[in-house]
């Protein structure tokens, strides 16, 4: 077998693993991270009781991220009512900006759960290159849907992906 026969079947392989692992079917992977008052929690531990969770990356430092957690913050209350969605806020400030997290979360009063991911781990086990990114994870726990950036009017496009699961 030739190098280059060789090569293009360990591309082929790496790319069928990358599919399984990332594409349809990808989970929250198992990464330890904090809640606001220091404790440490493992990822695999949370979940919505069968119902669709949303995974929010941010940074207090990112006005995107703020923007789309303030709008998601309002309409919460009637995803709730409506789907039982749960929203899960992951903070990616490092050990420099991460103090700045609570203060800000709790002036806005979110009523979402927000965890921190100083060291980054759970945001490159992810892939995660830059936020805000957001996935949409269904009830049985596989990620069904995932979008980057943010424009006024995406919570609405997430809101429609959420009522899908829930039919």
């Amino acid at each position: 077998m030739t190098k280059t026969i060789k090569f293009s079947i360990l591309i082929t392989l790496v790319a069928l693993a990358f599919s399984f692992t990332l594409g349809n079917g990808k989970t929250i992977p198992s990464v330890d991270i904090k809640t606001l008052e220091g404790k440490t929690i493992n990822t695999s531990m949370l979940s919505n009781d069968g119902k669709p969770m949303v995974i929010s990356f941010w940074a207090t430092w990112c006005s995107p991220c703020k923007k789309e957690l303030n709008n998601i913050s309002e309409l919460y209350p009637d995803w709730q009512d409506e789907t039982g969605v749960k929203v899960i806020a992951i903070s990616i400030d490092d050990a420099r900006n991460k103090h700045k997290v609570k203060p800000y979360v709790d002036s806005k009063a979110w009523d979402f759960e927000v965890y921190l991911d100083a060291n980054q781990d759970l945001k490159r086990a992810m892939n995660v290159n830059n936020v805000p990114y957001t996935f949409l994870v269904d009830g049985s726990g596989k990620i069904v849907y995932e979008h980057n950036n943010y424009v006024p009017g995406d919570e609405k496009k997430l809101y429609k992906k959420i009522q899908e699961l829930t039919k």
